[in-house]
């Protein structure tokens, strides 16, 4: 099957590289502040609940998973939506959406009438629209750029938002030190609003869905995305892998606020500075991946990333005040710089080896394993942190996570150098 018709987005390799490419650029950047918003409401909506709400420790955790639990939810509909629609009208709705939702909870703190069932309706809103958002974004990077721009463009973009993992929570954190955590969810929805205008610049016009396309059946869509997955040897093995590694870096993250306000006793500025650093390693790790893969092997690539992202993580519970702050902040550099070196690979990977009219479907089926075990593992996470304590809950997620990489050795992925370019039958 030919890929559709699209408008030219500019030469091949541009002077400046895409740095040059202006709807790469806007989209870049609608990217990037929308990926500040959200890393600054995972530290922010945790330290609302703890500090404002005084919400317990799995009260706190649910927050995390209502966030993922769309995934599960409506995760394999949105995907054939996604095809169907025009992706970019898709992500500026999603961004407008978001935008009113966060504004929603420094209203009703002002009004005196916030709750935790109204934040975890917000957290579960914007995870709704997260998965459009996603999915959309994933298909419509291909329209913007060509296939052999992928690689550059996936990297710009995963550097961007792992920068934003870093200044996300040290914003939230300063702003909940100064002026409240509350404060912080304005920034928030200031920065969904932006992405909608940066977005609303963009010039390519994207080719329209095909009559035949809208006319199958949604059911029939959802079967062919997900047989497309089940049955091929290489996404099969990475969606596992990514299912079984994010109910570890989820889990831990889910009571991790929790763990550093209530047992080590730091201030919301120190929490805040502290997952920031735990993610600076993302920044090297998304720089990184594309020459790593070009040197070693895009197959070889996924492996390397795999054990900088698992083992490390034991280093974690070792957290303690002061100087025992090290530990955490050494593990979660490691574990960003393996995650962004996988994420950029196999996000490259997916986009050129998928047939473009299925990518929309095959990416939310991927997303539908390695997303939808993240609300089950904050949910474990916080019933284990309940129970027997956050530090308990975080060791446990952390073993787990140390496991993983085990998984790529199963399948065609520890016997390659480079990830195929198409799937066999074709």
């Amino acid at each position: 099957m030919t890929a559709p018709a699209r408008t030219d987005p500019g030469p091949v390799r541009p002077p400046g590289g895409l740095l040059r490419h202006r709807d790469f650029r806007l989209l870049w950047a609608g990217q990037a502040v929308s990926s500040v918003g959200s890393n600054v409401t995972t530290v922010a909506l945790p330290l609302v609940a703890v500090a404002v709400l005084d919400a317990g420790t799995f009260q706190v955790a649910v927050l995390t998973a209502a966030a993922w639990l769309p995934w599960l939810l409506i995760g394999l509909p949105a995907g054939a939506w996604v095809d169907r629609l025009p992706r970019r009208s898709v992500m500026v709705v999603c961004d407008l959406f978001c935008a009113l939702a966060f504004l929603s909870i420094p209203l009703a703190a002002v009004l005196g009438r916030l709750t935790v069932a109204h934040l975890l309706v917000v957290a579960l809103s914007a995870g709704a629209a997260r998965v459009f958002f996603e999915t959309a974004d994933q298909v419509y990077l291909p329209v913007v750029l060509r296939p052999e721009q992928l690689p550059e463009g996936n990297a710009k973009l995963q550097a961007t938002q792992t920068l934003s993992y870093v200044v996300g929570p040290g914003l939230a954190g300063l702003i909940a030190q100064l002026t409240g955590a509350v404060a912080a969810l304005v920034l928030d929805a200031l920065t969904f609003l932006a992405s909608a205008i940066f977005l609303l610049r963009i010039r390519t016009v994207e080719p329209r869905a095909r009559r035949a396309d809208r006319s199958r059946s949604l059911r029939r869509d959802i079967a062919e995305g997900l047989r497309f997955v089940i049955r091929d040897p290489y996404l099969r093995v990475l969606t596992v892998f990514g299912a079984a590694c994010n109910i570890g870096l989820i889990g831990y993250q889910a009571v991790l606020v929790v763990f550093l306000v209530r047992e080590l006793r730091l201030e919301p500025g120190l929490v805040g500075a502290l997952v920031a650093v735990m993610s600076a390693g993302g920044i090297v790790g998304a720089l990184l991946a594309t020459t790593l893969g070009r040197r070693c092997g895009t197959a070889r690539a996924v492996l390397i990333a795999g054990l900088l992202a698992g083992p490390p993580a034991l280093l974690i519970p070792l957290a303690a005040p002061g100087i025992g702050l090290v530990w955490p902040a050494l593990g979660g550099v490691l574990i960003g710089l393996g995650v962004a070196i996988g994420n950029v690979v196999k996000g490259a990977f997916r986009q050129t080896y998928t047939p473009h009219h299925l990518l929309g479907r095959v990416t939310v089926s991927v997303h539908l394993l390695n997303y939808g075990t993240m609300p089950l593992a904050a949910v474990l996470a916080g019933a284990l942190g309940a129970r027997y304590g956050p530090k308990t809950a975080i060791f446990v997620m952390t073993a787990w996570l140390a496991l993983t990489p085990l998984i790529l050795l199963i399948g065609p992925i520890r016997r390659r150098r480079d990830l195929p370019a198409a799937p066999a039958a074709s």
